[in-house]
């Protein structure tokens, strides 16, 4: 096949996106000799090394970097631009790439996404969920979902949730065993499900009450950085609960768990959706923002 600047670009983002070749290679459906050898081409086209390679990981250059973040944009429109001019009149065709994080899965992602899948069966639809901030426009995301606290101020912002509380919950039988917390300083006493970052450090529960807040180095026989999990273990009675509302309120309904620190509990905006306001939004990023919408609405 014949080198084209063009397309030895695409497919270097598609490595820089996914950092490794075999998996880039997969997804352009070219063998991975192929794929590298028209990235070198491309990197002795511009006179830099765009990739650092070893045996064991692909990673990018200062260079490759800016390149990255430069062209990952323009590239994704006019493919997106190209696929929706090949699809039928009326068809809503492409992918649209989010990053999550894990308290928006019960309450947004999980009654949405079903409801866009039936709906526009032609888009491909990508869901990392992370808790970390994470840069959009150079990991190649449509979109992202946070708290309001973590919203990049130059993004366009849709809210997606209304405002809510983080709170303290246990189990019946942990709360049996071991008393209940009256004040935010009691939790110093008590097993608590501990949350840590990827930078190593641990979650300090943040309470309040008026104006008067409360960072407590809570400690526990437990810790993870997965709601899911921690929720679960919460109902068998591991510890206490540092947890989104939403995302608690069928076990509450239930009774596996019980809100303690109600008087302290913290109040946030809620969730929003986030993207770029300087590039122009895909049809399929604008179906599933408008399907978004509609679901939450409802």
């Amino acid at each position: 096949m014949a080198f084209t600047p063009l397309n030895a670009l695409n497919q270097f983002l598609e490595v820089a996106r996914r950092r490794s070749f075999a998996a880039a290679a997969k997804e352009l459906g070219i063998s991975s000799s192929a794929l590298s050898q028209s990235v070198r081409q491309l990197e002795s086209r511009l006179g830099v090394t765009l990739l650092s390679r070893t045996t064991r990981s692909v990673a990018l250059t200062e260079a490759g970097r800016r390149l990255f973040e430069q062209a990952s944009p323009a590239v994704n429109q006019a493919l997106e631009a190209m696929k929706n001019t090949s699809s039928q009149r009326g068809t809503v065709t492409g992918r649209v790439r989010l990053t999550v994080p894990d308290i928006s899965v019960l309450p947004v992602i999980t009654p949405l996404v079903p409801r866009f899948a039936e709906r526009y069966p032609e888009v491909e639809l990508e869901i990392q969920v992370d808790n970390q901030r994470i840069d959009i426009v150079a990991e190649g995301f449509d979109a992202g979902i946070r708290l309001e606290e973590f919203l990049e101020r130059d993004m366009v912002h849709v809210r997606l949730t209304e405002a809510s509380r983080f709170i303290v919950v246990g189990a019946p039988s942990y709360l049996e065993r071991r008393g209940v917390p009256k004040r935010p300083k009691d939790l110093l006493t008590h097993d608590c499900i501990c949350y840590r970052f990827g930078t190593g450090a641990s979650y300090a529960w943040e309470l309040e009450q008026g104006k008067k807040t409360w960072r407590v180095p809570v400690r526990g026989p437990f810790t993870c950085n997965n709601e899911r999990l921690m929720i679960t273990m919460a109902q068998e009675g591991l510890g206490l609960l540092y947890a989104f509302e939403p995302s608690v309120a069928a076990q509450l309904k239930l009774g596996t768990l019980r809100l303690v620190l109600e008087p302290y509990a913290a109040h946030v905006p809620g969730l929003f959706l986030f993207f770029p306001s300087r590039t122009q939004v895909s049809p399929a990023f604008r179906a599933f923002l408008d399907t978004a919408r509609e679901v939450l609405a409802e």
